[in-house]
Parts: C-alpha cells; structure tokens; sequence
C-alpha cells in the first residue's frame, strides 16, 4: 500500500527545495517496491495568504491523518506583522501532534571537509544522531516568574517523559551502530538523577546496544574535540537545544542538516533545520541537500526502508563528492543541476 504523504512546501526557498527532494525520492522509488501518495497543503506564509492562518483547519486534518509530514520551511518578512505568524503556525502544529522528540543528525561528508571550521583530521567520518526531548523540562515547568529583583524557572520532568524518549533513541541506535550515550548532569540536578536512572532501566530492553552517561559540559567539549567517537546522543530539553545547535555547526553550513520530530501516536515531521532564506527564493540557488537528506530520515525513521534510504543518501554525497556543489558550498551548481545530478546517480 502506498504511503500518504502530506507536502508542506511552505515559504521562500521551501517550495524549491521540497520540489527537488520529492523528484529525488520518486526517481528512487521507481525503481523498488515502494510507492508513494503526496498531499499538498498550504502552511506558514502561504496558509496566511491562502486562508488568513498559518495553521488552516484543513491542513492540520490532513496532517493528523498522514503517514508522514515533510516541511520545507516557512517564514519571512512578509508576515513579521500577521496577527498569527507563520512561527506561531509551527508551534501550533506541533502541539497539535504531540511532537516530543526532535531528531538532528550530523554527518561531515568528505566532500564537505574544507567548509567545516573544526580541522579536518578531526571532523572527518563525523556520523551523529542528537535525540532531544521537545516538550518537557525548563522551557515548560512551572511555576516561572520573572520579577524586578528575581526570577524563577522550574525544570520538571516525569519519569514517563524520560522513558519515551530514551526508548526513541535506542530505536534508533538499533538501525545505526547501537551505542547511546545519555548526556545529564546528574552530579547537580534531581532531574537528571531521575534521567540517569530511567535510562538504566530502558538499556536493559535493548541487550544489543550499549548506554554510557556524560555530563553535559564534558559532552559539549568532547563534540568539537572528538565528534567522530559519537553514535546516539539522547538528552533533555535545554541540553538538546545546545548541543544540536553546536553540532549543526560541524559539516559547516545548514544547508544539509535534516531533522525529524516524532509524536506519541506515531506521526513524525521531517524538515530542514534552517530557515526560508527569502533573500535567495526563486533564484534557483538554494541548496536541497537539507530537504533530501529529510526525506532519507522520513524512510529510515517512520517506514524502515533502510536500503531506499541509503541509495538516495549515497547518491547526494557522491554527487557532492564529485564537485556539484550549490553556492552556499562555494560551488556554482543550481537547485536543479544538482537534483538532477542525484537523479543521474541514482540512475546508473
């Protein structure tokens, strides 16, 4: 049976990029046994002007029933002003979904060695997954008040929270090479005692991978000093938010950086982690690596087509490993020299 797929192409260079990954990923499943349905619906900016809200009624309905969600990217400064912006429409969508776990992974392709601003020596063979808890801990806790001399904020987890998580990640380990390291600071935090000890009680489900701890400062040093000896980094809300950003930072540049959120009933999102770039939409200059390299999680994560997946990752680095690099790569290619050069490679 086909899966259904709903297409937020969104704003900006959004569009343009989910153009290419969606060519890529039916120039792949031509030739295997899987097929696809796609959805299109209006969201950010564009549900804005089609139907006056970032979030339209028939698009999250949509979006509820799906197989699976790829977002391009929404945003600009069209909308600055809208009484809903398109970001408001985001978080609308995700609280919607239930979106608990945010998936980054960071791989340094050859191909990619001179761009990133850690030496080569070090970066190289870099192959990451940072599984962060999304709905949780500081950012939610109450109670919070800020006060003219004093401030409080409240880091509340529930050990049902922790362990959903920490089971994501060890999902994941599964189909990579089955070590999660759990990053707290329980030296300091009752939270993260808690997280410590939930995480021992799920490794024990999962006998073929392996589970180490790290506090947080030790792991953010050991990321740029040696991100080769990672696999599956899971930890909570703030820590995820620091480390992810700090690992995006590794292949140097956003452009081909994808990310997942999962929710509890089982639908996930896939989108580039970067923004809509309106400065450069419609130029054909945007690089569509971040969106393919989405598409590739959406198969691995929600449909356990490993090998569909790989092909397509392999072709994009392979076609970036040959030269065909976007502007933003120092190179000269367009959006779609480059998706037709996947699909050339896919082809052979």
């Amino acid at each position: 049976m086909a899966k259904n797929i709903v297409v937020l192409a969104g704003d900006g260079i959004g569009p343009e990029i989910m153009a290419s990954g969606l060519a890529v990923l039916q120039a792949a499943s031509e030739k295997s046994q899987y097929s696809f349905t796609f959805e299109h619906h209006a969201f950010g900016g564009a549900g804005i002007d089609a139907y006056g809200d970032p979030l339209p009624k028939e698009t999250l309905a949509a979006c509820q029933k799906a197989d699976a969600i790829l977002l391009g990217a929404i945003g600009g400064p069209k909308w600055e002003q809208a009484e809903k912006t398109p970001e408001a429409g985001l978080l609308a969508l995700r609280k919607a979904l239930h979106l608990y776990a945010n998936i980054r992974p960071v791989k340094v392709p050859d191909a990619l060695l001179d761009c990133s601003p850690i030496k080569s020596e070090i970066v190289k063979g870099t192959d990451l997954v940072v599984v962060r808890e999304l709905t949780s801990g500081i950012y939610f806790g109450e109670p919070r008040q800020l006060a003219a001399d004093f401030a409080v904020d409240t880091n509340r987890y529930h050990e049902d929270e922790i362990r959903r998580i920490i089971h994501q990640a060890f999902q994941i380990a599964r189909s990579r090479r089955k070590k999660v390291l759990s990053v707290d600071k329980a030296n300091v935090l009752a939270t993260s005692k808690l997280w410590r000890k939930i995480a021992e009680e799920v490794a024990k489900e999962y006998p073929d991978c392996t589970l180490a701890h790290q506090y947080v400062d030790s792991a953010a040093m050991k990321i740029v000093q040696q991100p080769t000896s990672f696999d599956v980094i899971v930890t909570e809300n703030l820590f995820g938010d620091i480390l992810s950003d700090e690992a995006s930072v590794l292949p140097g540049t956003l452009g081909v950086l994808p990310s997942a959120s999962h929710s509890i009933s089982g639908i996930s999102l896939y989108e580039p982690i970067h923004g809509s770039a309106p400065d450069i939409a419609g130029k054909n200059i945007a690089n569509p690596v971040s969106m393919i390299l989405s598409i590739v999680l959406m198969l691995r994560q929600s449909f356990d087509y490993q090998e569909l997946a790989d092909q397509i990752e392999q072709a994009c680095f392979a076609v970036m490993a040959e030269g065909v690099l976007t502007p933003d790569l120092n190179g000269t290619a367009t959006t779609e020299e480059f998706t037709q050069a996947v699909i050339a490679k896919l082809e052979e």
